[in-house]
């Protein structure tokens, strides 16, 4: 996938995502910036989730929108 539609397909997202995750602040999307090593690593924090429940977590939303 271009990089650019990368960048393009995460700002599209970031509403499902806070509807998701609604603990996120503006601080942790800059952080994630569309990476989903990233946001599993916040879900760890702020949620208290281990790293494989956050991967899985991650994996079914990213598998739900299409970001395989």
């Amino acid at each position: 996938m271009n990089p650019d539609d990368t960048d393009a397909r995460w700002e599209q997202l970031k509403g499902a995502v806070k509807e998701r995750w609604g603990d996120l602040s503006d601080d942790d999307f800059t952080e994630i910036d569309g990476d989903a090593q990233r946001l599993c690593g916040i879900l760890q924090e702020k949620y208290g989730r281990t790293r494989a429940e956050a991967e899985q977590e991650v994996d079914n939303f990213w598998t739900q929108h299409s970001l395989q």
